[in-house]
């Protein structure tokens, strides 16, 4: 498998920013890691490993990002605006740096031809990914999310204002009337899966909630409840993304 490790600067974040690259071709996958995480977390747990078979074969290429949480949604010292705001440049260094070198590079990987990509991530990845999916749908023709939450209410409790709301799919989806969003949506495959063992209850209940706003918009997806046995950990997480692509490659 070939892999590479990148550090580049971020004019928006103002610091180097890291990421890795599993595979030499096929769709562009950007995952995104859990609370706290690094860009090697996806390795680490497993993840890779899993997803070998479709890396292997040119079918999946894969960049891990970093995360920038102990500035923003988990920061122990700056208040709710200044935690959203640094969110914010983090918005603007995925899709306005990463992403658009995602797609040059994958071209270039995939004999020129052009890309979307498939976007995942697991707990807060799955938040992350599911809401860059949403804010950003013409990057994007695939949502992986696995036990995630959808709305901001685990970070900020009732407070949805400004840029707040903006981060909190449950709340900006009921309002969304823009058809060029939601035919990207409709076009698109969207994978959301959720456990119902140890640790899930918040993510179920929002994992149901949009589900219902899925429904209403009528944008087609696919949701999945997995049994009372499946935790909110990384070994029924590699279970559940090689399950799904399995389904995507075969």
């Amino acid at each position: 498998m070939k892999v590479s490790y990148h550090k580049e600067y971020s004019h928006f974040l103002h610091k180097d920013m890291e990421y890795k690259i599993y595979g030499h071709a096929g769709k562009p996958m950007l995952v995104f890691p859990t609370s706290l995480g690094r860009f090697y977390q996806y390795e680490d747990s497993g993840m890779i490993d899993t997803l070998r078979e479709f890396i292997d074969s040119g079918k999946l290429q894969i960049w891990a990002c970093d995360s920038i949480d102990e500035e923003t949604f988990f920061s122990e010292h700056w208040n709710i605006e200044d935690k959203i705001n640094r969110h914010e440049q983090y918005d603007k260094y995925i899709s306005q740096e990463l992403i658009p070198g995602i797609l040059q590079q994958s071209q270039w990987s995939n004999a020129g031809e052009p890309q979307k990509i498939l976007i995942s991530g697991c707990s807060m990845g799955g938040y992350y990914s599911a809401n860059f999916f949403f804010r950003h749908p013409h990057f994007f023709d695939s949502l992986i999310s696995l036990s995630g939450v959808y709305s901001t209410h685990y970070f900020f409790g009732d407070y949805r204002e400004g840029a707040v709301y903006l981060n909190s799919p449950l709340h900006y989806l009921p309002q969304l009337q823009d058809d060029h969003y939601l035919n990207q949506y409709r076009q698109s495959r969207i994978i959301i899966c959720c456990g119902q063992g140890a640790y899930e209850d918040e993510m179920l209940h929002e994992t149901r909630l949009l589900h219902d706003i899925l429904h209403h918009k009528h944008i087609p997806a696919q949701i999945d409840y997995w049994g009372t046995d499946v935790n909110h950990d990384w070994p029924w997480w590699n279970k559940q993304i090689h399950h799904y692509m399995s389904s995507i490659f075969t």
